[in-house]
This record gives C-alpha cells, sequence and structure tokens, in this order.
C-alpha cells in the first residue's frame, strides 16, 4: 500500500429545508466483479459500523444507459466519492459516467466534497494517462457513445489520476488497505458527531419521536424540542443519536455537553456557553467578553444561518435570552434540543415539542446488563436468575445497568449475590442512591467511562 499524488480536501456540505433526508455521507463507487467480495465489503463494512451512512454502488446492479435519478441524487448529497479504480472499472459505463459526475461536483461546488481514489491493482499512471485496460475500454466505448463522451470520461480519469489515493498491490493485505481509508474518511466527518457507544440497544425507537418532533410544525415559531426525564434515563444518548442522524440537513450544528456543569462556572460561564456556540457554528475560534457581546454576535451572525444547537443536561440556571438572545430571532429552519431533569426549564421556555423517554424493556435491559458484566450478549456462565433480579432492582434505568454490570465484571458468584442484598434493601423509589453506590464502587478506570 502507499499513497500517491496530490491532496484533494474539502468541508462538509449543507441541505435544504425543511428538514430534508440526507441519505448518504460516503458514496462507494466500484466495477462488482472486480472488488464486491473483497476490498469494497471490507470498506463498507468499517464504514458501517459507526453507522456512517454510505452509499455502497455496485455496476452489475444497472439497467439502461444512464444512470438513475437517485444515484445523482446520491452522488450530489454524499460529502466524500471513494472510486475503487480496478482493472475493469472503465469498462462499465456506469462507473465511468459515475466518475465524471463526481469530478464535476468536486469542481463545481468548491470546497463542498472530497475524492478518495482507491488504485486497486492499477497504477496511478494508467489510470491517469488512460493506458492498458483503460485504453481498451475507451475505445470500446468510443464506437457507441462518441469523441465528447469520451473526452469527459477521458478528462474525469485524468483529473482523479492525479488525486492522493490508496494504492493496492497483490502482496498488499486488503483488509489494512481499507483500514487506512475508513481512517482518512473519519478523520473528515469525525468532528461532526458526537461520540456514541457502539450498537446502542433500544434507542431506535427514541430517535424516531424526536426526528418526528423535529420535523413537525412548531407553534407561534418556537422551534425548540425538549427531552425530559430522571437522571440515566439515556436523554444525553437520544439527543446524541438524533444528532449524529440530522446534522448534516443543517448549514452550522454544535452540541454542547452538560450545560449544568458550564453554568455552575462562578464568573465566565455564560460568556464559555457563547463562546463555544458561536465558535462552533462560525468555525473559528471567538472569545466572548461579555454577555452583551454575546448575544449581539449570535443575534446578527448566528440567528440568520439555518442551524441545529443541542443543549444537553440544562437546569434552572439557563435562561435562553441572557445566551441566546430571542428565540424568535434564529432562522425557522434552525432546530433546538434541550435535555433537562426539569420540566420547569421547558415550560419557562414555552416549549410545546416534549419527548419523555421511559425506562428500557425487560429484554433490552438484560441485554445491556449482558453486554456490561459479560462483555457479550449471550454468555456461556449461568448467572440468569441473578442478572434477572440485577434488572428488577436497575428499574429500566440504562445507565443503572451499565453501572452495575461494569461492576459485577469479572466477579465471582459470591461478590454478584452479596451485591443484590445490599442494592435490595434500598427501596425502589430510590434507584438513583442504587446507581451511586454502584458507581461509588468502581475502579478509576471504569468511573471514567460514565463521566
Amino acid at each position: 500500500m502507499e499513497l500517491t499524488g496530490s491532496n484533494a480536501i474539502a468541508s462538509s456540505s449543507c441541505s435544504p429545508h425543511p428538514l430534508p433526508v440526507v441519505e448518504y455521507e460516503v458514496f462507494l463507487s466500484f466495477r462488482g466483479p472486480d472488488v464486491r467480495t473483497t476490498f469494497a465489503d471490507f470498506l463498507y463494512r468499517l464504514l458501517d459500523r459507526p453507522k456512517i451512512r454510505t452509499f455502497l454502488d455496485d455496476e452489475e446492479l444497472r439497467k439502461g444507459e444512464m444512470i438513475s435519478p437517485s444515484l445523482v441524487k446520491a452522488i450530489g448529497e454524499s460529502r466524500i466519492y471513494i472510486p475503487i479504480l480496478s482493472p475493469g472499472y472503465a469498462s462499465s459505463k456506469w462507473c465511468l459516467q459515475e466518475l465524471a459526475l463526481m469530478v464535476e461536483r468536486y469542481k463545481q461546488d468548491e470546497g463542498s466534497h472530497i475524492i478518495l481514489p482507491i488504485f486497486y491493482l492499477m497504477e496511478p499512471r494508467d489510470v491517469r494517462h488512460c493506458k492498458g485496460s483503460y485504453e481498451e475500454a475507451l475505445e470500446q466505448h468510443r464506437l457507441k457513445y462518441g469523441e465528447e463522451t469520451i473526452r469527459v470520461w477521458k478528462d474525469a480519469l485524468e483529473e482523479v489520476g492525479q488525486m492522493t489515493g490508496w494504492r493496492v498491490t497483490e502482496s498488499d493485505r486488503q483488509g489494512v488497505v481499507a483500514e487506512s481509508v475508513f481512517s482518512e474518511v473519519w478523520s473528515h466527518i469525525k468532528g461532526n458527531y458526537t461520540l456514541l457507544t457502539n450498537e446502542l440497544i433500544g434507542i431506535d425507537s427514541h430517535v424516531n419521536h424526536v426526528m418526528e418532533l423535529l420535523k413537525s410544525d412548531f407553534e407561534g415559531g418556537i422551534n425548540v424540542v425538549g427531552i425530559h426525564g430522571m437522571g440515566g434515563i439515556g436523554k444525553t444518548t437520544i439527543a446524541k443519536a438524533v444528532y449524529n442522524k440530522v446534522f448534516t440537513q443543517f448549514e452550522h450544528h454544535c452540541f454542547l455537553e452538560d450545560v449544568r456543569e458550564t453554568l455552575s462556572l462562578k464568573n465566565d460561564g455564560v460568556t464559555t456557553l457563547q463562546s463555544k456556540i458561536i465558535s462552533s457554528i462560525l468555525r473559528d475560534d471567538h472569545m466572548v467578553r461579555d454577555a452583551s457581546q454575546g448575544i449581539h454576535i449570535i443575534t446578527n451572525r448566528v440567528c440568520p444561518r439555518k442551524v441545529l444547537i443541542v443543549l444537553d443536561n440544562v437546569d434552572d440556571r439557563f435562561e435562553f435570552g441572557q445566551i441566546l438572545g430571542e428565540v424568535r430571532k434564529f432562522s425557522p429552519e434552525s432546530r433546538f434540543i434541550i435535555t433537562t431533569r426539569d420540566k420547569r426549564v421547558l415550560e419557562l421556555l414555552q416549549v410545546s415539542k416534549l419527548y419523555e423517554p421511559s425506562g428500557m424493556s425487560h429484554d433490552h435491559s438484560l441485554q445491556l446488563l449482558r453486554r456490561h458484566a459479560f462483555r457479550m450478549d449471550n454468555p456461556l456462565e449461568d448467572k440468569t436468575t441473578l442478572c434477572e433480579e440485577f434488572v428488577k432492582v436497575a428499574g429500566g434505568l440504562p445507565l443503572a445497568l451499565e453501572v452495575i454490570g461494569s461492576l459485577l465484571f469479572r466477579r465471582d458468584r459470591k461478590f454478584w449475590e452479596a451485591k443484590l442484598i445490599e442494592l435490595k434493601r434500598i427501596p425502589p423509589t430510590k434507584v438513583q442512591e442504587r446507581l451511586k453506590i454502584s458507581y461509588d464502587e468502581l475502579s478509576g478506570s471504569e468511573k471514567t467511562n460514565f463521566s
């Protein structure tokens, strides 16, 4: 494996109102017989692990002469293009049409798209100058499609052949190369994502509910969705999952974690929040001197834009007007998500769109506990009855299940039984106390997973 050519760097694109569904972030183009079960499969699985929305194109599934409107749309929406330029790539008219469209969008929307070519068993210079199998393929196409079309395709191949990419040879370990490509993709988009545990359990229905609220009409121009519930119920996790799904639909976006903690700073809690919001939205470092300056910048430079702002863990110290100014001055295309344990915060803001997540189901609770207690969903060790009892103790609270499960990891049955007795002594109405006792017994490194 080796890197070749010159750099091709860009930033994210945006989508129009009202909350359109942006299906893809990465467009993966390849000729099926060459790489479908090898490199393309390795790379797609890596991209799918953190749920990066990837269009997996396979030219063998095509019909007709032209690429479909839905495929054109997918290319237009995707920010990162990955053509796998294998020996047979140029023999496919669909692959060449796609490549030409990728290059067109790359040049047309400067700064909005990235092309990361993979030279699979191909020399970049042969792609660039259309030699070898590419020369033969283009000659065959020339008879049917004419000189003008061939010129467009050759220009696209020349453009991509000069870009930085990955050269895959027969001696390379393709999985290792795919990991390198994934790392590059992730470096471009990770700043947009909030960090979440892989394979979240039982969260889809919650996310779908909040997504529906975000899409719905807002009374009086109020465009704030509230997520309310007790500590540990999963409000932050739901907000992060929703944010990861919809941030591409906004020109600018930011996720402010633990607003309550920031506002507890005696002197500069408000200006710290304002600085974070302004810096994220304007994509530049801003240090706000005082609250009035922050509101002035937000009103004049943030409000006119289509933004998504998530304010996580808000308490009664949060006053929207003192930090962000008047909500009515924000674009009607903008959206806010506020998570809080205190319902009065949402009532004071007159938030009409409210979601209150319930506890986890029994089956999901059991699965989550096992994942942390055994590091697997279906353990061989027989502690089924004890697991059932701990699920009852946790009361459907995701954080309690995670903390208790982590505490039980690699502990013997005697410890499990003693801990169960201890937790059962605490009334079910005081599940937070049960959570605290379990948390306090975790090691320092384990506690960092929940901080």
